[in-house]
């Protein structure tokens, strides 16, 4: 199975919804071969650098037959531990059923495994970047809770024209996002999790800047497809990330930044809080405790 890239319409065997059979049967021993590979390297690791939600995870990964997984037998395992299926896609997909399908905790993973000459880097999300790098995270309750909210937050962006905007955060955090857990930064985004090498320049090289997590400020900042991150976003927890998300008005912020130039990625920003170890300084809640939706 080769890689593919987007298409107008969903392509022959691939239903309305950009769901296909994932035929596991069809996948090479080449494939599998290099599934291990990559599994192995990265589970052994990312032990000390990935946050724990991630490494407990990956014991449910652990437990599949070796090789490309199947997802019958992962989704056996996954949805009684956290409510949620991975459904196979043609590579990527559009935002609305993309949204659709995590607001009813449906993951999607491309239906393609790598090359063995793209190992260590893949021009396209495959399914290792899918599978080993996010559903680990996927039985823990917050960061659930956190992808449904962002799916339907995505259906309403669809409508204001705002995808955007609301895909800075999915990289930002989803994909690039640092977490604090006992006092010390651990990685648990997906781009991430599939790259020890980009995990390691985020948690210890001096170069990129480390900065609190600002959801207008992630959505005015463009970021780099073809090199490490030159800024991460640190969240003190996935409660926190969850709470963010509920309580911020996304339509009030789409309108504000609207016409306003970018950011560019490693560019400082008035109001940047730096993290240095230390939680940041409160901020202060919606006044009437509700979320601004």
């Amino acid at each position: 199975m080769a890689a593919t890239h987007i298409f107008d319409a969903p392509p022959d065997g691939v239903a309305a919804d950009w769901t296909m059979p994932q035929n596991w049967a069809a996948f090479t021993a080449e494939q599998h071969a290099t599934w291990r590979t990559m599994f192995d390297q990265q589970s052994q690791a990312l032990d000390g650098y990935a946050c724990r939600s991630f490494l407990e995870g990956l014991d449910m990964l652990r437990q599949l037959n070796p090789g490309v997984p199947d997802f019958a037998e992962l989704n056996a395992l996954l949805k009684p531990a956290s409510g949620w299926e991975v459904v196979a896609v043609p590579g990527w997909i559009p935002n609305q059923p993309f949204f659709e399908h995590l607001a009813n905790k449906r993951f999607p993973a491309a239906n393609f495994v790598r090359p063995p000459a793209q190992i260590a880097y893949s021009e396209e999300p495959d399914m290792f970047h899918d599978i080993f790098g996010h559903v680990p995270v996927l039985a823990d309750p917050a960061f659930s809770d956190f992808l449904v909210a962002y799916g339907q937050a995505g259906l309403r962006a669809e409508k204001l024209g705002a995808s955007d905007y609301l895909g800075r955060l999915w990289l930002y955090t989803v994909e690039f996002g640092l977490v604090v857990e006992d006092g010390e930064l651990r990685a648990f985004g997906g781009g991430l999790m599939s790259s020890f090498a980009e995990t390691l320049s985020a948690l210890t090289s001096p170069e990129p800047r480390r900065i609190w997590l600002d959801i207008e400020r992630v959505m005015r900042t463009r970021y780099n497809f073809d090199e490490f991150q030159r800024v991460y976003f640190v969240v003190e927890s996935f409660e926190q990330l969850l709470c963010a998300t509920e309580e911020t008005d996304f339509a009030s912020i789409y309108r504000k930044i609207t016409g306003e130039p970018a950011l560019e990625p490693g560019d400082a920003c008035r109001g940047d809080v730096a993290y240095e170890g230390r939680l940041p300084p409160a901020r202060p809640g919606p006044a009437n405790g509700e979320a601004a939706r």
